[in-house]
């Protein structure tokens, strides 16, 4: 295919050089910051910089924040060519994905959204990396009326690249599933640090607290317009959690070991049980 790539930033700058490495695809990557697309033509990561002409691609990967993906198409949907495939890789399906299906259908082209689950600390160009896709989940979000054969080309893509296991579900699905399994944790992450602790930490910390902060170094602007958009299935999950840390702090309070022994055990088997039946799927 002949696929245009854009925003150059972790993930989009990532895919760039994925699909280089691994596939037989002709790239051409857009970024507002020509420095980046010098960059990404310099180490090869792209055949070429965006000439303008968005009439000769196939499929085009919006690799923007969400505001800043929905507004592009909105002011440039008309000038590809009908037909063309469009996906974004934002953190957000629901109704951003209904509105973006909306615009490219009013403008003769189809549009199936999709969610590489890979990221680092950092973001930007300078931290991509051809192998950022390698193993990882990749969930695809179209509706039901949905082409398959456009479903089936960004699954063979994602394959392409590196993909583990491949999830296809609903838009809404996703933003329910999403809304536990990573906003959750960057908001865990983000309060996490807030400890007047956090400087004196050196020396005392391992991989616990690692992993648990890991990620608070998120982008504000991107998880914000990712919060916001999803806050529905967002509060519910952090209104459980919530719940469930008065439980312990209860425990602590009164003093009550025994209650605090059963608390550790049900989490303990619970993830057990997670753990069993994740060894249980396919990929």
């Amino acid at each position: 295919m002949n696929i245009l790539v854009v925003g150059l930033g972790l993930i989009g700058g990532s895919l760039c050089k994925a699909m280089k490495k691994y596939t037989y695809h002709t790239v051409a990557g857009s970024d507002l910051n020509h420095e980046i697309e010098f960059a990404a033509l310099r180490d090869v990561a792209m055949d070429e910089a965006f000439d303008g002409d968005y009439s000769k691609f196939d499929l085009a990967v919006i690799a923007l924040f969400p505001e800043a993906a929905e507004r592009f198409f909105t002011e440039n949907a008309a000038k590809f060519r009908k037909g063309t495939l469009i996906t974004d890789v934002c953190g957000i399906k629901g109704e951003f994905s209904m509105r973006m299906k909306q615009t490219a259908e009013a403008n003769g082209l189809r549009y199936v959204g999709i969610h590489p689950m890979a990221g680092k600390e950092f973001g930007g160009y300078s931290n991509s990396t051809a192998e950022l896709f390698q193993k990882a989940n990749f969930i695809i979000a179209p509706f039901e009326d949905s082409r398959e054969d456009d479903i089936e080309k960004l699954r063979q893509l994602a394959l392409e690249v590196g993909a583990g296991k491949i999830v296809i579900t609903s838009p809404e699905n996703h933003d329910k599933m999403i809304a536990y399994t990573s906003q959750l944790a960057h908001i865990v992450s983000s309060a996490y640090v807030k400890s007047p602790e956090l400087g004196l930490e050196c020396g005392f910390s391992g991989g616990s607290f690692q992993d648990m902060t890991r990620i608070a170094t998120m982008n504000e602007k991107m998880w914000t317009d990712l919060f916001m958009q999803n806050r529905e299935h967002l509060k519910y999950e952090l209104n459980t959690l919530i719940d469930n840390l008065k439980k312990y702090s209860d425990a602590l309070e009164n003093e009550d070991a025994e209650q605090m022994r059963s608390l550790i055990a049900e989490g303990r088997k619970l993830k057990e049980d997670n753990l069993r039946h994740r060894v249980g799927q396919p990929n």
